[in-house]
Parts: structure tokens; sequence; C-alpha cells
């Protein structure tokens, strides 16, 4: 059965979450949002592309940093309201300069940081 994007569930500003996960390791890398077009240019390309909220524009992961993300596998969750990438990333995914966008984490009540930027 051919993939519709339409079928997906957007939220009121047409967009669904997508987290993008490292297809090797399993790690999360971030959550960023997409539209259908976003997901129609990722399933074309094969190179995630993503809608910037704050720009109001799409945006090709890598694009300008060369930290590219290469779609392996697009999955849906149950509800088809949220997406699973998992991809080979080049590079860090965050823009921060860390592999992950989840570098930080709550021990014991206290912020710790995970990971350092990649030098």
């Amino acid at each position: 059965m051919p993939f519709d994007p339409g079928t997906l569930v957007y939220n009121d500003a047409g967009l669904i979450p997508a987290i993008a996960q490292d297809a090797a390791s399993g790690e999360v890398l971030m959550l960023a949002w997409m539209n259908a077009e976003a997901v129609a240019r990722t399933l074309a390309t094969g190179r995630v592309t993503y809608w910037s909220r704050s720009r109001q524009a799409f945006w090709v992961k890598g694009e300008s940093s060369g930290h590219v993300q290469a779609l392996v596998e697009m999955r849906l969750d149950c509800d088809r309201d949220c997406l699973l990438l998992r991809v080979r990333q080049t590079g860090p995914a965050c823009h921060t300069g860390r592999r992950s966008c989840f570098y930080r984490a709550v021990r014991d009540g206290e912020e710790a940081e995970l990971m350092a930027p990649e030098a």
C-alpha cells in the first residue's frame, strides 16, 4: 500500500513531531517538526527535511553545517501523530555542537551536563 503523508495526524499548525534516532546505536538525537511537504521531501530525497517554526521555512538538516541526516527508515506511531526517523547522522545533531540535543539530565534534583560539544 503506498504511503500518503496526508494520512498522518498533524496539529493545528499542520505539524507533526519527528524524533531523530541514530539507526545504528539507537541514540535519540533530536526532536523537530515536519509538515506534510517536509515528510514528502524527506521520502523523495533521503535527506531529512524539517519545518522551522521560527523561520517559517523548510530546513534540510546539514544544508549549511554539513551535519547531514540521511534517512534509513521512517516509522509512524500507533496514532499516526508522531514520527520516528532512523537516520545516519554525520557530525553533531544539535546546533550546540553536541552529538545529541538531549545532553542534560536531572539526577538527584540536580541538572547535569552529559556531553561537551564535539571538537
